[in-house]
């Protein structure tokens, strides 16, 4: 599931994608749905029936009905900047499990190694 609370410029940016959307060829249609998934979280399938097209009409249908929150920029700035902070941490969490399950090596080995075989002096 995707993110639910956009800004309005946000919410004028995908109306005009979902237009787009709608008027463009298969490929474009994949090319727009693509957008909206990795620069705004947005998942279609989300808001829509199956097999149903969605466009700019459904798009304020459902932010009339409140599946969709519009606040304001800086709010979601802060969501924003929240989620990648999460993502980082899981992602360290992740790589800290796997250097201590025996998974990974040890980052400053592979620079040892790395410099052995280009014949980088290392400084002390």
């Amino acid at each position: 599931m995707g993110r639910n609370k956009f800004s309005n410029k946000e919410i004028k940016i995908i109306r005009k994608l979902l237009g787009r959307k709608m008027a463009g060829n298969r490929f474009q249609q994949k090319m727009v749905r693509h957008t909206l998934r990795t620069v705004f979280e947005f998942n279609i399938s989300d808001y829509n029936v199956q097999g149903k097209a969605f466009g700019p009409s459904d798009l304020d249908a459902a932010v009339n009905r409140g599946a969709i929150q519009i606040l304001d920029e800086a709010t979601i700035e802060a969501m924003k900047l929240r989620h990648i902070e999460k993502k980082q941490y899981e992602t360290t969490l992740q790589q800290a499990d796997a250097i201590a399950d025996g998974q990974t090596e040890n980052w400053e080995d592979v620079l040892k190694e790395w410099n052995a075989y280009y014949g980088v002096k290392e400084e002390e």
